[in-house]
């Protein structure tokens, strides 16, 4: 695996920066590149993604809920907009998904 995305989902809990930090970190030290899907299953559905890098995730271990944002996403419910959230991830090269969170 070579790129994966991770997304944050439901309503924001603690930790959840330390977890999107976690797996920024460590998937770059094991050689992978990383996008962040913006406001969840929603950004997933609207191509919202942008490259985290280690500088993406230093100094957000402290804040609280999701540096990435979360939104419901209806959409993402049906079989359209779940082949559009696929679409999306296969033309950016995402291999991967990690989510963090519920729904």
């Amino acid at each position: 695996m070579k790129k994966i995305a991770i997304l944050t989902s439901g309503g924001d809990a603690p930790g959840m920066n330390a977890c999107i930090r976690s797996v920024v970190r460590n998937a770059i030290y094991r050689g992978m590149e990383v996008v962040g899907v913006k406001r969840g299953y929603y950004g997933l559905v609207n191509n919202e993604m942008e490259p985290m890098y280690m500088g993406s995730v230093s100094d957000i271990i402290q804040r609280g809920g999701t540096i990435l944002y979360t939104a419901r996403c209806q959409e993402f419910k049906t079989e359209a907009g779940l082949n559009k959230a696929i679409a999306n991830m296969k033309e950016s090269g995402i291999e991967g998904l990690v989510v963090i969170g519920g729904d």
